[in-house]
């Protein structure tokens, strides 16, 4: 899977999530098999630019990968501007975000809201493409309702437009998260075009990879809701596609650790207040994989102020598990 200039280690991406893709946590997937992770996307809006918390959602500095960031808006000058800024700032690569249907996003006419505006489209991409000397990448959904999916459209000016590779979350923006993926039209994107199409929407296993891979003919997936709290999937999925077979699942002691070294990376990022506030939807998330954890220890965690008190609650829960694993 190439984009641009720029061949990546492997077919796996860590998608682009609000609140969540931020610099410790694509760096963990990286460590777990992400050939590639996209940040969270930021308003090209030239008065939060220099925002604190703006500037952090778009860090790459020093990420043992590619550093890609996400822009958001509607104006082909200010996205053109925004690009340029944080190619300045060291991002390689620069993706657009048609794809996002949150409400918010989608008020604004931002977001999957242009894909009903195809002019519009074209001058944004072409504005961006022109703007920076890197390479320039498109999030999509297949359309905007069941009524109106022109995902091969929008593909085919992103093509002419001079993007380097196009990801197609398989669902419109009426669909939101519901009902399932269509795969289907990602293969006809795929037919289509001739630059790399990026596979997004479902994919939550080994096996479910290698599907959507073969069935759609992409050349990368992306994964996202799923990566949350287990970023061990990118392992399991590059193995079974390496080899043809499942490797076990996560232990206690592997979990317990991932979430420390989780959790150390996002008080130095964000300081010890912010890191903590950041770290309860994780834990929230790695919880998940436990039904004996009950809400009350999940309750008294996210009650925790500082690290060394958020620490030692974990171990206190972890320190249960493996006791009980242990005599089970």
């Amino acid at each position: 899977m190439q984009i641009g200039s720029y061949l990546l280690d492997n077919q796996l991406i860590l998608a682009p999530m609000a609140g969540i893709s931020d610099r410790p946590f694509r760096e963990l997937c990286r460590q777990f098999g992400a050939g590639f992770a996209v940040s969270e996307m930021v308003a090209s809006n030239p008065a939060l630019r220099h925002h604190q918390r703006t500037l952090l959602k778009a860090d790459t500095n020093n990420e043992t990968g590619l550093g890609s960031v996400q822009i958001l808006g509607t104006d082909p000058k200010l996205m053109a501007e925004a690009a340029k800024f944080n190619a300045q700032r060291g991002a390689q690569i620069i993706d657009i975000n048609m794809g996002c249907p949150a409400k918010k996003v989608c008020s604004v006419a931002a977001g999957s809201a242009l894909l009903k505006d195809e002019a519009l489209v074209r001058k944004i991409l072409q504005a961006v493409v022109s703007a920076v000397n890197v390479p320039v990448t498109l999030k999509i959904r297949t359309g905007w309702d069941a009524d109106n999916r022109n995902a091969v459209a929008i593909a085919q000016i992103a093509e002419q437009s001079g993007i380097a590779a196009l990801t197609v979350h398989g669902r419109t923006r009426a669909c939101k998260f519901a009902g399932e993926a269509e795969y289907n039209t990602i293969k006809q994107v795929k037919q289509a075009v001739s630059i790399p199409i990026i596979a997004n929407g479902d994919i939550d296993s080994a096996e479910k990879a290698h599907a959507v891979l073969t069935s759609t003919g992409a050349d990368a997936i992306m994964i996202g809701r799923a990566a949350q709290g287990n970023p061990w999937l990118f392992t399991q999925i590059n193995h079974f596609l390496n080899t043809g077979k499942i490797i076990k699942k996560p232990t206690v002691t592997d979990i317990h650790h991932t979430i420390l070294t989780h959790l150390d990376s996002l008080y130095s990022f964000y300081g010890n207040t912010a890191g903590v506030r950041m770290a309860r939807k994780h834990i929230g998330w790695y919880f998940k994989h436990f039904d004996s954890i009950d809400s009350n220890s999940k309750a008294i965690i996210n009650q925790a102020q500082e690290p060394l008190q958020q620490l030692m609650l974990i171990n206190s829960v972890f320190n249960s598990l493996t006791t009980d694993s242990a005599t089970s």
